[in-house]
């Protein structure tokens, strides 16, 4: 080296430099970009997004908030054949960064309330049918349970598998009538053990999948889930 002579030219010295801020945004955007994707991760589909979306079923018109509804393409509005919501227990509340747990692990799914919204297709709802169906497929005598209700036990043959139907008295309605898979001990409880249809507005069918645990709240589970889609139905033609 002679003397005065630079160990790096200047022209290196900017190469070197271009490069290192080259590497440093790609870096800076990785980042963001990891930040962005696990964060969609996270969410799996869900929306914190609480503006309502008109729905169309048949001659039923909803408003229904779109962190409520769980489906992307549900969140657009319109006309659909059927709907899909879930829902917090008691609350009835949809996803919410305070509650995204019981969306996110399956283990507090028992949490949640899983609910199908779709034009009737059937004149009696699951009340209706138990008499002219279901209980023409039952054997041996009703077993009771706690919270007032009757555990029917269905044949082998009635392609319900290992399916029972519980039935409940009601002063003021016809009685409640549910089919459930009940986990061996309520530890294996999974967040969709029960299931229920109703009719609700002009001609929708309320179908709604529950935890075995809830059970115990039948009665108000049943009349606040009906009366939750009641207030979101729009009335006298008005939005």
């Amino acid at each position: 080296m002679q003397n005065g002579t630079p160990l790096l030219s200047s022209s290196l010295i900017r190469r070197a430099a271009t490069i290192a801020g080259i590497l440093l945004i790609l870096v800076i955007a990785l980042n963001i970009g990891v930040k962005w994707y696990g964060e969609r991760i996270l969410k799996a589909g869900h929306t914190t997004a609480t503006d309502e979306v008109q729905i169309t079923i048949g001659n039923d018109r909803l408003n229904l908030a779109k962190n409520t509804l769980r489906l992307p393409s549900g969140r657009e509005g319109g006309e659909q054949e059927r709907i899909d919501l879930y829902l917090t227990w008691p609350g009835l509340n949809g996803y919410e960064e305070e509650n995204r747990a019981m969306f996110d692990d399956p283990a507090q799914a028992t949490g949640l309330v899983y609910i199908q919204l779709s034009q009737s297709t059937m004149s009696q709802d699951m009340s209706g049918r138990f008499g002219p169906i279901y209980a023409r497929l039952t054997e041996g005598d009703p077993v009771p349970l706690k919270h007032g209700l009757l555990l029917h036990r269905l044949r082998a043959d009635s392609g319900y598998g290992k399916e029972v139907i519980l039935t409940g008295r009601r002063e003021s309605e016809g009685d409640y009538v549910v089919r459930c898979l009940l986990p061996q001990t309520p530890q294996k409880a999974t967040g969709s053990d029960c299931q229920r249809d109703i009719h609700v507005g002009q001609d929708l069918s309320l179908f709604y999948r529950f935890s075995s645990g809830l059970l115990p709240q039948w009665q108000k589970l049943d009349t606040d889930v009906k009366h939750y889609v009641e207030q979101r139905l729009a009335k006298d033609g008005n939005p």
